[in-house]
């Protein structure tokens, strides 16, 4: 099953951002026209193919090559997009690393000094020593927050990017 992504336009020019100098079909899509097409793209099953009909009010000017650039164009942007999320993951999992090493050697060093340098003796030195076992796994709460929650978006994210650069586009013009 095809799960259709319309979007009516005036023009095929509405589709792509009016900022960015890049060649037509290097050009970065306009931010509404990307949050509606990734945004109905989310709302489509995951084992569905997708499509992106464009509606077009006026007839275009080499109705083929403009077609064919539309369809080069979006699939391109997608797959950029697809590759800096990629870069994104890869970027927050070395922050990870470098957090989960951190951590383990703060709440390392924390352990020591609760366990051999403050005998639990006396009321304020039990504090002290849980105090510092609270820090140290306090100091683990980074790398367990990437580990655990932060890197899944980022990979459904660039999966949906994948499936949007890989989705046939199709231009019809209704006048």
């Amino acid at each position: 099953m095809t799960g259709l992504i319309e979007v009516k336009l005036t023009e095929l020019n509405q589709l792509f951002n009016s900022m960015d100098p890049s060649p037509f079909h290097e050009r970065d899509l306009d931010h509404d026209a990307e949050e509606f097409i990734v945004s109905w793209a989310q709302e489509h099953p995951k084992q569905h193919d997708l499509k992106l009909v464009v509606h077009l009010a006026h007839r275009l000017e080499g109705t083929d090559d403009s077609k064919k650039f539309a369809a080069d164009s979006v699939a391109h942007y997608f797959d950029y997009r697809a590759e800096m999320t990629l870069r994104e993951l890869k970027r927050l999992m070395r922050e990870g690393r470098a957090s989960l090493l951190i951590g383990l050697v703060f709440l390392a060093a924390c352990q020591f000094t609760a366990t051999l340098m403050i005998p639990p003796s006396a009321n304020w030195q039990t504090v002290a020593r849980e105090g510092l076992t609270i820090i140290g796994w306090v100091a683990m709460w980074k790398p367990l927050d990437i580990y655990l929650y932060r890197w899944w978006p980022l990979l459904a994210l660039r999966r949906l990017y994948q499936r949007l650069s890989a989705m046939p586009v199709e231009v019809r013009c209704t006048a």
